[in-house]
């Protein structure tokens, strides 16, 4: 091979690669090798609750979850270009599923869908973003396919830049975290820690996907608190499966609060320290210092017996509670 010479990226199509969405591109995505190469491209944290959720007559391809947010992430595939079939069901699982994110994927988006897009983006709630993704997928001579996202809709600047104009208890937010990380870096743990947002949790991963360390702060209630979060519609089966280790649970990590959330479909099991003033951050090594060891105890606790229940499609809410 003489010096210099390169291969030359060649388009692959689709359909050689994913014969069909739904039993091949969707089973696909949801991998996380390449969910995470979504993320990346959306600058999301992306989490798979589920694939082919019913809402109405219809099911939604991919259902996931962004933990620094805590919103429903719903995802449209298509291996075609855009149509106003499938615009129409990415609206209708938004709206069944209260989603935050949209994120709708095809190899090619015309020039109306991309109009849409940016429509919902500017005219709808603050609260709700949605992507317009192409899919490509390339090939050096026999290489492998690598596949390719592009963003060619997307939440528009402005509202960037609003998002980042943030309230004085939002800065203390992200501030607080920020410092909690480094905290955690020059004393060595295992957690692994997203980056700051401004929220008053931050997420931290446990193994599987429903679960997250959530540890919490409050000015107004001049507390913290670490605890485990459950979310989504299994989240009850798993919190009562759980509770029939209470007893050990608790000799582990001392007592702790239950909290069977009646008005949705998460729970929380959670322990609160009381009184904290975090205006003042002269308290605030003591609070990560608290923090870091509850979220490390809670975590050895809770992680191997989380990734030991049973697949919760199979225990039904009456076996869970017995």
């Amino acid at each position: 091979m003489s010096e210099g010479h390169m291969g030359k990226l060649e388009p692959v199509d689709l359909r050689a690669f994913w014969k069909d969405e739904a039993r091949d591109f969707t089973p696909w995505l949801a991998e996380e090798a390449n969910l995470a190469t979504l993320s990346e491209t959306l600058c999301l944290d992306l989490e798979i609750e589920d694939s082919e959720v019913a809402v109405g007559a219809y099911k939604a391809d991919l259902v996931a979850r962004d933990p620094s947010s805590r919103q429903t992430v719903v995802i449209e595939n298509q291996l075609g270009k855009t149509d106003h079939d499938h615009l129409g069901k990415i609206l209708t699982y938004a709206s069944g599923l209260n989603a935050g994110v949209i994120v709708w994927i095809a190899r090619e988006f015309t020039e109306e869908h991309r109009q849409a897009v940016d429509f919902l983006n500017e005219k709808a709630s603050a609260n709700l973003r949605c992507f317009g993704v192409e899919i490509k997928l390339w090939r050096i001579g026999d290489s492998l396919p690598a596949p390719q996202f592009e963003i060619v809709a997307g939440p528009n600047e402005y509202r960037t830049q609003v998002t980042r104009q943030l309230t004085p208890a939002q800065t203390l937010y992200v501030d607080f975290w920020n410092a909690f990380r480094q905290y955690c870096m020059d004393h060595k743990t295992l957690l692994s820690l997203r980056k700051a947002s401004p929220q008053h949790w931050l997420s931290i991963a446990v193994g599987r996907t429903g679960f997250e360390l959530s540890l919490t702060l409050s000015t107004l209630k001049r507390r913290i608190g670490c605890e485990l979060y459950l979310s989504g519609q299994k989240a009850t089966r798993a919190f009562h499966l759980l509770a029939k280790d209470k007893q050990r649970i608790e000799e582990e990590l001392g007592p702790l609060k239950w909290m069977e959330l009646p008005d949705g479909q998460d729970c929380r099991i959670v322990r609160f320290k009381q009184p904290v003033d975090l205006r003042d951050q002269a308290n605030w090594e003591q609070a990560h210092a608290w923090l870091k060891d509850q979220a490390e105890h809670f975590h050895r606790t809770f992680s191997p017996r989380i990734k030991a229940l049973p697949s919760l499609d199979e225990v039904g809410e009456e076996e869970a509670e017995a």
